[in-house]
């Protein structure tokens, strides 16, 4: 086992939730209004690859299924970044099999940026997060970063697709990244069910699948306590 961008932050969140996802992710409940939103961002990120003019994407599948041939996928990046080509999209990195694909990578005179596609109008303490984790597996393959950016929507009279520079913000979490990562693949492994009470974990940043299942084993009194607790 190995962690993905996703298994970061949503271990980062609360450890039993990635646990969850490894050990009985048949509990996992995506609500409707919650996959919507994830289809949309998909969407938006979609479109995105476009806003530089021509590139190449590196999604590969695997055979007769959606989803991501990750090797395939990293390889296929080594080959692009041989060849020098401008903009590659889903850009794939492994270090020690922990994994990301970057939404845009861009070549420039030093290096490359990176671009974090986010489908809001609005840069949270979580895409910084996000975009250090992908830094972290990408500088780990020896390739320069210059500058990062998360790219949101524009608002009403702006472009389409809107650009911050998150640079230095994301550059400083690297070694936290790399405190994190490590413990985040081993508390994954461990056969039992880490014993994490419910609290404000549940609901942020976001809403955890298994919100149910965590909450419906709870304690009667505890459930009644907490019943009390969202009344004041």
């Amino acid at each position: 086992m190995a962690i993905t961008k996703t298994d970061f932050m949503r271990g980062m969140q609360c450890e039993k939730m990635l646990w969850l996802d490894r050990h009985k992710p048949s509990l996992k409940v995506i609500p409707e209004e919650v996959q919507e939103r994830l289809d949309a961002g998909n969407e938006f990120g979609d479109a995105a690859m476009g806003m530089f003019g021509p590139y190449e994407e590196m999604t590969i599948y695997r055979p007769g299924t959606h989803i991501p041939d990750k090797k395939a996928m990293v390889e296929k990046t080594k080959e692009h970044l041989g060849l020098g080509t401008p903009v590659i999209c889903e850009a794939a990195f492994m270090d020690y099999n922990n994994y990301c694909a970057l939404d845009i990578l861009r070549k420039t005179a030093k290096g490359y940026d990176m671009y974090e596609v986010k489908n809001t109008d609005e840069v949270h303490e979580q895409f910084i997060k996000d975009a250090a984790f992908q830094y972290y597996i990408i500088r780990r393959n020896k390739l320069n970063i210059d500058k990062i950016y998360i790219v949101l929507h524009g608002k009403e009279g702006e472009e389409l697709f809107h650009p911050v520079e998150v640079t230095e913000e994301v550059k400083k979490l690297y070694s936290w990244i790399n405190e994190n990562i490590w413990r985040l693949n081993s508390h994954q492994k461990e056969k039992e069910e880490p014993d994490i009470p419910v609290g404000e974990q549940c609901t942020h940043p976001y809403e955890c699948w298994y919100y149910g299942y965590c909450h419906k084993t709870m304690p009667e009194k505890e459930k009644e306590s907490e019943e009390q607790l969202s009344l004041l």
